[in-house]
């Protein structure tokens, strides 16, 4: 087995999309392809990869936007939450055999209902959307949804290693991925100690990132 892993630059609000395969099995996957998908088609074909399923960790637009256009170029089978009704539902715990390449999918809700993260177990390769940013974590629309995805973050930091390599859907943080050693260590979030104060940081993220002089 051969791994191809590379992390795309979309566009949009500094989107990031993943191309991920094996090259020995000549097959493929696109994730979060979004405003670039002639792009990541053609780095697949530069590869040698077969794409058998375009990937979406959640339905916002700015993910899901280039979804037709890869279809249209490969044929491929989109796969996403159930709620999305795609060709292939990923529900929590579903794996999906790329080559000899395993993709564990964890439904974890809370910046969005359908939102699903993936762990490529043996690279150790965690690929979050928009649930954890380097630094930061997905943005919600209320105290409800805040409480879903502090769950959502304490289910991520109790069942993946600290050695696995975090892959966001955006570039927001201080660099484009990380660890979770060190998200553990240094995200404000993910210190908090409990749900009051990750609320609490929530409704002063402003003054937060203003005061630590963050973007």
């Amino acid at each position: 087995m051969q791994l191809i892993f590379e992390q795309i630059r979309t566009g949009g609000d500094r989107n990031f999309g993943y191309l991920l395969g094996d090259c020995s099995a000549k097959r493929g996957v696109l994730i979060d392809p979004s405003y670039s998908p002639e792009a990541f088609v053609a780095r697949a074909a530069e590869q040698g990869l077969v794409v058998s399923h375009v990937i979406n960790t959640h339905s916002h637009p700015d993910h899901v936007n280039g979804n037709e256009r890869a279809v249209d170029m490969t044929q491929a089978v989109v796969a996403a939450h159930p709620l999305l009704r795609p060709g292939l539902p990923l529900t929590d715990g579903h794996r999906l055999t790329i080559g000899a390449l395993t993709l564990r999918c964890s439904y974890v809700p809370g910046h969005c209902q359908d939102h699903v993260m993936l762990y490529e177990e043996t690279h150790q390769l965690l690929i979050t959307g928009d649930l954890l940013f380097v630094g930061k974590v997905g943005g919600t629309s209320s105290d409800e949804d805040a409480r879903t995805e502090w769950r959502s973050l304490q289910r991520v930091m109790s069942e993946v290693p600290d050695s696995a390599t975090v892959w966001p859907g955006h570039d927001y943080g201080a660099r484009p991925s990380s660890t979770m050693a060190l998200e553990k260590s240094t995200n404000p979030f993910l210190l908090c100690r409990n749900e009051a104060e990750f609320l609490q940081l929530k409704a002063g993220w402003a003054s937060f990132k203003k005061e630590y002089g963050l973007r």
